[in-house]
């Protein structure tokens, strides 16, 4: 469920809706491509990360980096914290988009440092192999929206 998940909301549901919305509107393909990638990569996929942070902290910690230790939920809750409020945001910037540079930068640069988070750590798990490669393929959806804004 985890593998299906991500793949919907990290690429299968943004590139649906920014090739949907080019045919409908003959928009510029980048615009689209940072707004409908926030809105689901981190929006709707942060949002859910933290409240399964949040609520359930022993997912994350055990079957992305394999910790069975109940003392680090504390700390997974934290974080999903985090991910609710970049998610809040990420989900607002839909229907705020002048929102939308910041928080394609925010959450961006997070899934960048988680990727090279996941990366440093080897990747042990194949649940942890695929947030290593999603995380690191929407840092570079994002980044590319956000350098296609400065030229």
């Amino acid at each position: 469920m985890y593998f299906i998940t991500v793949i919907l909301l990290l690429l299968v549901f943004p590139a649906a809706a920014v090739l949907i919305e080019y045919i409908v509107n003959v928009a510029p393909v980048m615009p689209l491509v940072g707004k409908w990638f926030t809105f689901f990569a981190v929006g709707v996929r942060l949002f859910i990360a933290g409240l399964q942070q949040s609520f359930k902290p022993a997912f994350t910690a055990e079957k992305i980096f394999g910790v069975s230790d109940a003392a680090s939920h504390p700390i997974v809750r934290e974080v999903g914290f985090g991910n609710l409020s970049m998610g809040a945001a990420g989900l607002i910037s839909l229907a705020a988009p002048g929102w939308l540079p910041a928080v394609a930068f925010t959450g961006g640069l997070y899934y960048g440092l988680a990727g090279v988070g996941h990366l440093i750590n080897g990747a042990h798990t194949g649940k942890e192999a695929v947030a290593l490669w999603s995380d690191l393929l929407i840092f570079v959806v994002l980044a590319s929206y956000l350098i296609s804004l400065a030229t």
